[in-house]
């Protein structure tokens, strides 16, 4: 979930994460760093493209269509979602993409090879909000339908489009922790290992759907969800034609995420809490460093590399409009008084926690994980802050590359990183 930021702080943020990325590169072309940084592939999730699905503070704005709402089962209020038109990926590029589908099609029914043709109506955002107001998440959405044979409409989420920054920012630092700590992300990237990630709260599941999409084994039983109807609207076929296999990685509960965490068996290499309710509270039992979920999660994680990673609000206030000031302000975003305790609760339990600062939007990424991993190796007289920063930057690139991120990691790690004390 993003908290509403107001617009002076969207508008200033623009000048500041353009100097926080050059000077990112700066970095990554010192000797000490990874060397030549890789050139990302478009970004369909890119925030230039924010104008058509951001709306209106107080609701969709003009342009939305309403394709769902209703009361909340879950004590979140009133759940809606909004779609607008999506300029990318542009009309040249949609015969590729028909092609992939006729190819999946043919693989699934060879008998049909040629006979059945399938044309892209156009993509979509698809914004979630709480009570007319609160952005949950966006994803971008694809409709095609088939023209022969079996006649459907088949809508697809896009796995690769993240278009909210602070989701980045919490891929971007939770996955580069993890190589920090000893850990063989490439491995697991590449379906030799099996990772195990639980993702608590994300609303709309743009970040479970990504992580399956580039991780090829996840140890978790085929396709089960718990607690949710199964039923679809979709063509009996969409998911193996669509997903291949995708779906087949996440493991869906609908629970008390207390309770979910006291019944669980699993041990977690990556933890992602993104859990605000409807009225943009972060839930105390979350953080309640004497509480049930605090001590249950810290034996839940790997002892050695396990890694928790929580989006947070920033509970400061803006200052007065000048664009200097709010520019400053959203590079460093000073941490109010709860978020301060949420971070030293992270940071009793698991050893070693860290911030940054979300660009655009008053969100702050906290990453916490074990000490000992991360902070060995020799410092070279660097201060504590400066060699856990630089052992993230220099497995940045890494990462990018074992996984084919559309952005770089590097400029989210680096923006107002702040180590808790």
């Amino acid at each position: 979930m993003l908290r509403g930021a107001a617009s002076r702080c969207t508008r200033a943020a623009a000048r500041r994460l353009s100097s926080s990325a050059a000077e990112a590169e700066a970095v990554a072309a010192s000797p000490a760093a990874v060397g030549a940084r890789r050139k990302p592939s478009l970004d369909e999730g890119d925030w230039s493209y924010h104008p058509e699905w951001w709306g209106e503070e107080d609701g969709p704005g003009e342009g939305a269509q309403t394709v769902f709402r209703r009361h909340s089962e879950c004590g979140n209020g009133v759940v809606f979602v909004s779609a607008y038109p999506a300029s990318r990926p542009a009309t040249e590029h949609w015969p590729a993409k028909e092609r992939w589908l006729q190819e999946r099609n043919a693989r699934l029914y060879p008998e049909s090879a040629g006979a059945d043709q399938f044309k892209i109506l156009g993509y979509q955002w698809r914004v979630m909000r709480f009570n007319d107001h609160t952005r949950q998440s966006t994803a971008k959405v694809m409709t095609c339908y088939r023209t022969s044979g079996q006649r459907s409409l088949f809508l697809m989420q896009q796995p690769h489009v993240l278009a909210v920054p602070y989701v980045k920012s919490m891929v971007s630092a939770g996955l580069t922790t993890l190589p920090c700590s000893a850990y063989d992300l490439p491995e697991a990237a590449s379906g030799q290992d099996n990772m195990k990630i639980l993702c608590i709260g994300h609303g709309g599941g743009s970040l479970p759907l990504f992580l399956a999409s580039k991780f090829r084994a996840m140890g978790f039983p085929m396709s089960s969800v718990k607690g949710l109807s199964s039923e679809s609207m979709l063509p009996a076929d969409a998911d193996d034609l669509l997903w291949g296999g995708i779906h087949d990685r996440i493991s869906l509960h609908i629970a008390d995420a207390e309770d979910f965490i006291v019944s669980d068996s699993n041990q977690y290499d990556l933890v992602f809490i993104d859990a605000y309710d409807g009225d943009d509270i972060f839930p105390n039992k979350l953080w309640d460093v004497d509480g049930t979920f605090m001590k249950d999660l810290e034996k839940k994680v790997h002892p050695d590399h396990g890694t928790v990673v929580v989006n947070l609000h920033s509970d400061s206030e803006l200052p007065a409009s000048d664009a200097e000031s709010v520019d400053q302000f959203q590079s460093i975003l000073p941490m109010g008084r709860q978020v301060s305790q949420v971070c030293q609760a992270y940071k009793q339990h698991f050893g070693l926690a860290f911030t940054a600062a979300v660009p655009w939007l008053c969100n702050i990424t906290l990453v916490a994980c074990r000490d000992k991993a991360i902070t060995s190796g020799v410092r070279l007289g660097l201060s504590r802050r400066d060699f856990v920063l630089g052992k993230l930057l220099s497995k940045s690139d890494m990462v990018e590359r074992a996984l084919g991120l559309p952005f770089p990691c590097l400029p989210y790690i680096k923006n107002g990183f702040t180590l808790v004390e």
